[in-house]
């Protein structure tokens, strides 16, 4: 059995395209946002496969960059190499090594190069807003402006 991801928009619908025969329907997804992401599904070919959706608001990419860290909210002190696993519009996960003293609400900067032909370095602060062992989710501030390297390397 597949598993076929899909992202569902603002007005919660989503487009579900059969891993078989390519066949697209688009469902609405509401009874599922509070309840199961993952749904089995039947095509009219007679495919069965494992739905999952993404109610996220922005899409997230998958990476796998070096970079690093610093704690910057005053009073606490910090900060170290980080692996960036996945990154978008609105936050970035990233993975550091060894014991750390990170706690959700703390901000911190995060200095990193894109794997894009340009090789471009960001700077983003972000806030921590999950902590799961070594696994750090922060979100950027609402007033971030998007730096157009950044934009363009989400679209691929």
């Amino acid at each position: 059995m597949a598993d076929v991801k899909t992202f569902v928009r603002t007005n919660n619908t989503a487009t579900v395209i059969c891993p078989a025969c390519n066949t697209a329907k688009h469902i609405s997804a509401e009874p599922y946002r509070q309840k199961k992401h993952a749904i089995k599904v039947r095509c009219r070919c007679g495919e069965i496969f494992t739905l999952c959706l993404d109610f996220r608001r922005h899409y997230r990419k998958l990476t796998s960059l070096p970079g690093t860290y610093s704690i910057i909210t005053p009073g606490k002190a910090g900060g170290g190499v980080a692996h960036i696993r996945n990154i978008s519009r609105g936050g970035i996960g990233f993975t550091i090594s060894g014991r750390h003293h990170m706690e959700q609400g703390l901000w911190v900067v995060l200095e990193f190069q894109l794997n894009d032909k340009n090789q471009t370095t960001l700077r983003k602060d972000g806030i921590i807003r999950s902590i799961k062992g070594n696994y750090i989710g922060c979100q950027f501030p609402d007033n971030d402006p998007m730096e157009r390297a950044l934009g363009f390397y989400l679209q691929f």
